[in-house]
């Protein structure tokens, strides 16, 4: 059995799709961070089978929670202080995301302004597409 050590102060992302891990670890910039991070891929879930969980050492701020969500709003986001769970929060679909993904479209503004943020907003809960703030594109997961 693997055990890896608990956090004093931190933010345990728990219930991540199984093999998801890595994505969210580079979408959300965390090899810029100058703390620990583990990164458990496969844990047994009751509830899920199989999981992944990321521990993160240090504050919430550092996090884009809205990136979180678009990723996979079914995250369960812990906050650890002083060894106990002070806060979960489960995440949802954010209604505006930047710079998350890119528009595709090579006629969008994006593709000629380079230093323009990729804004997009949530057209579609249900079905989880977003479109392109400039030039309505779909993007659809």
């Amino acid at each position: 059995m693997l055990n890896i050590s608990g956090l004093s102060e931190g933010v345990v992302l728990d219930h991540i799709q199984a093999g998801k891990s890595m994505e969210i670890y580079r979408n959300l910039g965390l090899e810029h961070l100058e703390c620990q991070i583990a990164i458990i891929k496969n844990a047994k879930s009751n509830k899920m089978g199989r999981k992944d969980i990321i521990k993160i050492e240090g504050s919430l701020d550092t996090l884009d929670l809205d990136a979180l969500g678009y990723i996979d709003h079914n995250i369960t986001v812990n906050i650890i202080r002083n060894n106990t769970i002070v806060e979960k929060r489960q995440l949802k679909l954010p209604n505006r995301i930047t710079n998350v993904i890119h528009c595709k479209n090579p006629r969008c503004i994006t593709s000629i302004e380079q230093e323009l943020p990729h804004i997009f907003y949530l057209a579609d809960e249900k079905n989880e597409v977003y479109r392109c703030l400039y030039c309505e594109e779909k993007y659809g997961k």
